[in-house]
């Protein structure tokens, strides 16, 4: 008989970026050791070839992908088990962009699967800090054509059609398949997207590498993903009330909320048939459940197992963290 499962924490993945800086370090207590220009960490991923190590009990040293194949139903729950096997379906990420992010779009299921055998990427992102001034990109102005877009990017002034968006932390912004988008410099950011690495970059603002290189763009593949409809807001509303669940985000792969804490609370998730994540954005908690407790601080991230139904939050003061799960089909 196998050992029950427990809240599990994993070894940040550290990936170095043209674009990155140190706040992964300064702002999440990341180990950078001393290197610049780490621009994400992978906090919990099935990506082949950057898959997530537990860091915490008795399965420490484990691959998600070998909790998967032992655990099944009782790790991520049996509707996500009979929905995607055993391929993780959340990435999360931190992000620090000490400069801006290439301009890019990510492709539907539809089309990442037929050009990539690969599932689309719909993401959101979640502001934990930004620098005065700072800006993203999501979105078009106004609607464009395909012809006046690509007439643009071919003169480089694609920016001119975008909408570009002061932001501040608590700012959230959900990112559909198909729609164009950057983070700009001076944002710091937790992203919750689709577990897919297919990513079409259509404007890298003429950058080159440390070999003088410029990175490749995808301005023929981008064509057939983007959505260039333009939307009323960007932003995505939400409203927090303390010491309960405030939804922000529900979509087909993902459901997210905000808890904001400041006493216990008690979350019974019997009834969701899923995983759930926790990503603490501000302050700590302890983290209690039959048979054990865990703390979790800003910039962890932990995996409740399907299997365990009910958790009590107690934070250490205040405590902010996003809860996410797959929702049902």
């Amino acid at each position: 008989m196998t050992k029950a499962l427990y809240p599990l924490k994993f070894e940040p993945i550290l990936m170095e970026r043209i674009w990155g800086g140190n706040k992964l370090e300064t702002e999440l207590k990341k180990p950078l050791a001393g290197k610049s220009g780490i621009g994400e960490s992978w906090e919990l991923s099935g990506v082949d070839g950057h898959v997530s190590v537990v860091s915490n009990g008795f399965l420490k040293g484990n691959t998600l992908a070998e909790l998967l194949e032992i655990y099944m139903g009782d790790l991520v729950g049996d509707a996500v088990f009979q929905r995607f096997g055993e391929e993780f379906p959340l990435l999360i990420k931190f992000i620090d962009a000490r400069e801006d992010l290439s301009i890019q779009v990510h492709p539907d299921d539809e089309l990442a699967g037929q050009r990539h055998d690969s599932f689309g990427k719909t993401e959101m992102w979640y502001v934990l800090q930004a620098e005065e001034g700072a800006r993203l990109i999501s979105g078009f102005a106004e609607t464009v054509s395909r012809a006046d877009y690509l007439k643009a990017v071919e003169e480089k002034r694609l920016e001119s059609l975008l909408a570009s968006h002061p932001v501040q932390a608590g700012e959230v912004f959900f990112i559909p398949a198909g729609r164009v988008h950057a983070i700009g410099a001076g944002i710091l950011v937790a992203e919750i997207q689709q577990t897919s690495d297919v990513t079409y970059r259509i404007y890298d603002f003429d950058r080159r590498d440390a070999q003088g290189q410029t990175r490749q763009l995808h301005t023929q593949e981008a064509l057939d993903a983007i959505d260039y409809k333009a939307y009323p807001d960007y932003r995505t509303a939400y409203e927090v009330v303390p010491n309960t669940v405030s939804p922000v985000v529900s979509c087909p792969y993902f459901t997210t909320s905000v808890l904001e804490l400041d006493g216990p609370l008690t979350r019974d998730y019997y009834s969701l048939d899923s995983f759930v994540i926790l990503i603490c954005t501000e302050g700590a908690a302890r983290l209690v459940y039959e048979g054990g407790e865990v703390a979790v601080a800003k910039g962890e991230t932990v995996l409740i197992p399907a299997e365990l139904r009910q958790l009590t939050f107690y934070p250490e003061g205040q405590a902010r963290l996003l809860e996410v799960y797959v929702p049902h089909e």
